[in-house]
């Protein structure tokens, strides 16, 4: 990621504010501004035009939901913002409240993947090019509550595990080498699960996005 890249941090925690705004610069990124609360979040957002927005779901002052609030009202006023949002905990219903507000730059990890720094900075690179990245503790538990779905349960346990990297925001290639498999391989269970959720290739959206989302969806109907 290049450092032209420029990064707002909002989190409320002073302590892992500094810390990961520390972590970053060490890399080289451009931290721009770093906030403690949404509100000053948002601000910084609208003064400094980041590329991406790194924002806690729980902040003050009732530190429920104000960070995936800011973060969606950040999206609305500047469609072009990637955001990567980080909970101590796995929380569903703010996971899809996010996700199935748009299909790219978007991205929901658990706090403790910071510590282990080169994943953490695969996953920020990801969300500020455009993919979107979800923990996989997020879609272990999404995949969970969503078998109930008739067309879920038409994928064979295969292409549930490619989903659930897909969901990640893994490529093909990287798909393959978790799973051990060809690309080729891969690239057939893809088109399958298109085609067992019924997603079109006329269709306008990202069909990896869509077929995420649609158990994401399914999901918080059931939250």
């Amino acid at each position: 990621m290049d450092r032209d890249v420029r990064i707002v941090i909002a989190e409320d925690d002073a302590l892992l504010r500094e810390g990961l705004a520390l972590l970053l610069r060490a890399e080289s990124l451009d931290v721009v501004a770093t906030a403690g609360t949404a509100e000053d979040a948002l601000g910084a957002i609208d003064t400094h035009r980041p590329d991406i927005a790194i924002l806690d779901v729980r902040m003050p002052p009732t530190h429920t939901d104000e960070g995936i609030r800011a973060a969606v009202e950040a999206r609305r006023r500047h469609p072009g913002l990637a955001v990567l949002v980080l909970s101590a905990y796995v929380e569903q219903s703010f996971a899809t409240e996010l996700l199935t507000g748009g299909v790219g730059g978007l991205g929901y990890l658990l706090k403790e993947r910071v510590g282990r720094v080169e994943e953490f900075l695969d996953v920020l690179h990801r969300v500020a090019s455009g993919g979107t990245a979800i923990d996989p503790e997020v879609v272990a538990q999404l995949f969970t509550r969503s078998r109930q779905d008739t067309r879920l349960e038409r994928l064979s346990p295969r292409e549930r595990d490619v989903l659930a990297l897909m969901a990640e925001g893994l490529g093909n290639g990287a798909i393959a080498g978790r799973l051990v498999v060809s690309e080729g391989a891969v690239h057939k269970h893809i088109r399958s699960i298109f085609a067992k959720l019924d997603l079109s290739p006329a269709d306008q959206t990202d069909r990896r996005v869509a077929a995420v989302l649609h158990y994401l969806e399914d999901a918080r109907r059931r939250v």
